[in-house]
C-alpha cells in the first residue's frame, strides 16, 4: 500500500519536478552552473516573468478598462507620471553602480524586494482605484530598470571559461523571454479570476527573485581589477585607460566602434518604445478589422516577441562575427521596414514592422556586446555594460514619450518611427563601416 502511495506521488510531481530539472539542466549547461551564469539565467526568467504578471494586471485595469473616448488622456497622463521622472532617475543608477560596486546582489535582490512589495501596493490600488497606483507603478518601473542596469553589469564576471559575452547574454535573454512566454497566459489566467490575482502571483514571483539573488556567487559583488568606463571617444583617451580625475566622466574609453554602435543601438531602443506606446493608443482606438483591441495588441506584441527571440537565437549562432556590419543591416533593415509600413500601413505590415524591430533590437544589442568584449579593457567592461545599458533605458523612455504625444494616424506615425531610426543609422553607419574595414581595436575573442 505504502509503495502505491509513493509511486502515485511520484507520478503526480513528476510534471513539477521533471520539468525543474530539465530548466536546470539547460540553465546550467557548458559551465554555466560552475560559473554561476545559470543562476543569473534563472532569476533573469523570475524577473520577466514578474514584470509580465504586473504588467497584465495594470493592462487591464488602467488600459482597456478606460473608455475609448478617455483612454488618450488618462493613459497619457499615467504613462506621463512613471516614465518622466525615470529619465532624470535613470542617469544616475549607471555611475551609482561605479560608486557601490561591492553591492550588485544587495542591488538586485533590492529591485525584486521594492517590487515584491509594490505589488502588494497595486493590488488594493487596481480595486480601489486610489492614487497611490500612480507612484507604485512609478516604483515598479524604476525598480525593474534599475535591475536590468545591475544585471547587465553582472553577467562579465560570470563567463564561464571559452564563453563570449554575446553568447552569455543570448542565454539570459532567450531565459527571460521564455519565462515571460510562459507567464503572460497565465497571468491572463489569474486575470480571470480577479484584479488582484496577478499581482498576487508577482508578489511570490518577486519574493522568490530576492531569494535567488542572493545565491548568485560572492565574486558578482568583487570590483577587483575593475575601474570605470567613459563613454565619448576622443583621439585623448582611445589607447589606454582614463586614468586623469574629471568632473563628468563620460565613455571615452570604449573606443569609436563601441559608441558608434551605441548610438545605433539607442535609435532601435528608441523607435521600439515609441512602437509600443504608439500602437498601443492606436489600436486601442482603431483595432485591426474584426478583432478587439485587446487582441489586436497581442497579435503586434507576439510579432515582437517573436522577433526578439529569432534575433537572440541568431546572434548566438553568429556569435561576434563582423558586429559593426551586423549593426548597420538591422537598422538599416528596420528602417526599410519602417517606412514601408508607413507608406502601406495595414495589420499585416504593423505585425511585420513589430517581428522586424524585434528582432533588429536582439540581434544589435548582441553585436554592440560583442564590440564591447572586443575592443574595451577589461578593467571597465562590466562598468561599460551598466552604463550603456543605462543609455538604452533612457532612449526607450524618450521613445515612448514621443510615442505618447503623436496623433493617432498610422502613416504620420510610423514616418516618425522610421525617421527616429533613420537618423541613428545615418549619423552612425560612416563611423562603423570604418571600425570594421580597420578591424576594431582589438580582438575578438572565442564564442
Amino acid at each position: 500500500m505504502g509503495g502505491s502511495f509513493r509511486k502515485i506521488g511520484r507520478a503526480l510531481h513528476f510534471p513539477v519536478t521533471g520539468t525543474a530539472r530539465g530548466i536546470r539542466k539547460a540553465t546550467h549547461a557548458h559551465g554555466a552552473g560552475e560559473s554561476g551564469l545559470g543562476k543569473l539565467i534563472e532569476l533573469h526568467g523570475v524577473n520577466g516573468a514578474g514584470d509580465v504578471m504586473i504588467t497584465v494586471a495594470l493592462a487591464s485595469t488602467v488600459f482597456f478598462s478606460v473608455p475609448t473616448d478617455e483612454a488618450r488622456g488618462r493613459v497619457a497622463l499615467y504613462l506621463a507620471i512613471t516614465m518622466a521622472p525615470f529619465t532624470l532617475l535613470a542617469p544616475v543608477i549607471g555611475p551609482l553602480l561605479d560608486r557601490l560596486p561591492h553591492g550588485r546582489r544587495a542591488a538586485m535582490a533590492g529591485a525584486m524586494l521594492a517590487r515584491a512589495l509594490l505589488a502588494l501596493v497595486l493590488s488594493g490600488a487596481v480595486v480601489s482605484g486610489g492614487l497611490e497606483l500612480y507612484p507604485a507603478a512609478l516604483g515598479v518601473l524604476v525598480s525593474s530598470k534599475a535591475y536590468g542596469v545591475v544585471r547587465s553589469a553582472v553577467v562579465p564576471r560570470l563567463l564561464p571559461p571559452r564563453f563570449s559575452l554575446v553568447k552569455a547574454n543570448s542565454r539570459v535573454t532567450l531565459g527571460g523571454l521564455l519565462a515571460t512566454g510562459i507567464a503572460a497566459p497565465v497571468g491572463a489566467g489569474l486575470q480571470q479570476i480577479g484584479p488582484r490575482w496577478p499581482l498576487y502571483g508577482a508578489f511570490v514571483l518577486f519574493v522568490t527573485g530576492t531569494v535567488l539573488s542572493f545565491t548568485l556567487p560572492p565574486k558578482v559583488d568583487s570590483a577587483k581589477g575593475e575601474d570605470r568606463a567613459l563613454l565619448a571617444a576622443d583621439e585623448q583617451h582611445l589607447h589606454g585607460l582614463h586614468r586623469q580625475p574629471v568632473k563628468r566622466p563620460g565613455l571615452r574609453t570604449v573606443g569609436p566602434a563601441v559608441t558608434h554602435a551605441l548610438a545605433a543601438n539607442a535609435a532601435i531602443r528608441c523607435l521600439t518604445g515609441f512602437l509600443i506606446f504608439f500602437l498601443a493608443f492606436l489600436l486601442r482606438e482603431h483595432p485591426v478589422s474584426g478583432q478587439s483591441a485587446a487582441v489586436s495588441l497581442g497579435i503586434v506584441g507576439v510579432s515582437a516577441g517573436v522577433g526578439n527571440a529569432l534575433g537572440t537565437a541568431v546572434g548566438a549562432w553568429l556569435r561576434s562575427r563582423a558586429p559593426e556590419i551586423i549593426i548597420v543591416t538591422v537598422v538599416a533593415c528596420v528602417a526599410g521596414a519602417a517606412i514601408t509600413a508607413a507608406v502601406f500601413f495595414g495589420a499585416v505590415m504593423v505585425a511585420g514592422l513589430a517581428a522586424i524591430a524585434g528582432f533588429a533590437q536582439a540581434l544589435a544589442k548582441l553585436s554592440l556586446d560583442a564590440l564591447i568584449q572586443r575592443d574595451v579593457p577589461e578593467l571597465v567592461r562590466t562598468s561599460a555594460f551598466a552604463r550603456s545599458e543605462t543609455l538604452l533605458q533612457v532612449s526607450w523612455v524618450l521613445g515612448g514619450a514621443i510615442g505618447i504625444v503623436m496623433p493617432l494616424n498610422g502613416t504620420a506615425g510610423l514616418a516618425v518611427g522610421a525617421a527616429i531610426v533613420g537618423i541613428g543609422w545615418l549619423t552612425t553607419v560612416r563611423g562603423l563601416i570604418d571600425s570594421a574595414r580597420r578591424g576594431g581595436t582589438g580582438r575578438a575573442r572565442v564564442a
